[in-house]
């Protein structure tokens, strides 16, 4: 049951976007996490593989394009492989890779195929979030490691800056433990499969597990691939009360818990950001980012 809680219409978190480059049928981009390329053979040096960069917060479908792109294959050719490949997924994944295709530097060998590209990221995932400190970090918050990574995916969404991520995460657990929708820009993003700042009213009625404005609670996955500084938000996310944020500037995101603080500070991203569509105070994906024509706030 909900309490002391502004309309749905009232509440807007942010959402920001995310730019990468392809170059030459690679991902470059600057803040994966390197994966240590293994050389075989001894005494003689040998060519390098082609590298593919998957940057954090991508989804499994801008992923599988790379993947085509890096090994020259048709267009859909990874994601039609996903039943060959038999990925090693936790079960409460259900057989969908979002989230655990860990975002990395990766090899790309001669023979390599969509399976063994895809199977490597999953590996790494597994190594990554299945390991004491991960386990242990999400009891401490009463959640699964499953449910952690959709948060860590939440935070990597909307998080403007790797300073915010942790109060970002404490805004979803206060969210959750009030009984507040979400209300998350970035699932409903992700459920239209689309990378806009842009939301309307109308988007927010999209009957979908990802509305987190119609559905309480966390999506059933997670909405993209967490590097790991928001997995460490989301087990550690900062002391706080807040219940709302918004993006002002760039550099400028304020978190409050007062309903009334946030309205303020969405009047005066409104009035720096005019030009926009009509800003709406409500809660979602408009206004993590200064090109966002809505600001919203947790």
């Amino acid at each position: 049951m909900q309490t002391n809680t502004p309309s749905r219409r009232r509440i807007r978190l942010t959402r920001r976007g995310r730019l990468a480059v392809l170059v030459t049928g690679a991902v470059v981009a600057g803040t994966a996490v390197a994966v240590p390329l293994l050389t075989l053979g001894a005494g003689r040096e040998q060519a390098k593989p082609a590298l593919l960069v998957i940057p954090e917060g991508w989804r499994a479908n801008q992923i599988y394009e790379a993947i085509d792109k890096a090994l020259a294959l048709p267009p859909g050719s990874t994601r039609k492989s996903l039943d060959k490949a038999a990925l090693k997924l936790p079960n409460e994944a259900g057989g969908n890779p979002e989230g655990y295709l860990f975002p990395a530097t990766y090899p790309v060998p001669k023979g390599a195929t969509p399976q063994s590209l895809l199977q490597l990221m999953v590996d790494t995932a597994d190594r990554k979030f299945n390991g004491a400190p991960v386990a242990a970090g999400a009891q401490r918050n009463a959640i699964n490691v499953h449910q952690a990574v959709t948060i860590a995916s939440i935070v990597q969404a909307e998080a403007s800056t790797k300073a915010d991520m942790g109060k970002v995460a404490r805004v979803i657990f206060n969210r959750l433990n009030s009984g507040m929708p979400l209300q998350m820009d970035s699932t409903l993003h992700y459920a239209l499969n689309r990378t806009t700042v842009d939301t309307s009213q109308s988007d927010t009625q999209t009957e979908s597990p990802y509305n987190s404005y119609q559905r309480m609670g966390l999506p059933p996955t997670p909405i993209d691939s967490p590097g790991e500084d928001a997995m460490r938000a989301a087990l550690n996310p900062t002391p706080g009360d807040w219940l709302y944020f918004v993006t002002v500037a760039p550099g400028d995101t304020r978190f409050t818990a007062s309903y009334n603080e946030h309205l303020r500070n969405v009047a005066e991203f409104n009035a720096l950001h005019q030009g926009a569509s009509t800003a709406q105070p409500s809660g979602g994906p408009l206004g993590s980012s200064p090109a966002s024509p809505e600001p919203s706030g947790n």
